[in-house]
């Protein structure tokens, strides 16, 4: 059985809810993406989806966003770890 695939497109950037708008996933689901479980996996695309269909109606091009730091993709592993 094949793990379900990261949907990243390699467009990191977050908008004010810390949302990535190239793959619509929150820095809390990006991070450790690889030790999570496949319901886990499922749950996260189940919220992409959501989140796509929401951000559809948006110019991507007027959202504020800004590039993942190296501060909060070290906050969110260790966030994560500890959940």
């Amino acid at each position: 059985m094949s793990r379900i695939e990261s949907p990243c497109i390699a467009c990191c950037k977050l908008d004010q809810h810390k949302v990535c708008i190239g793959c619509y996933r929150h820095i809390a689901e990006i991070a450790n993406w690889n030790r999570k479980s496949e319901a886990e996996l499922a749950a996260i695309m189940q919220q992409v989806a959501a989140r796509k269909q929401q951000y559809a109606h948006l110019n991507h091009q007027t959202i504020a966003t800004s590039p993942i730091t190296q501060a909060e993709w070290q906050a969110a592993k260790i966030k994560a770890r500890l959940s």
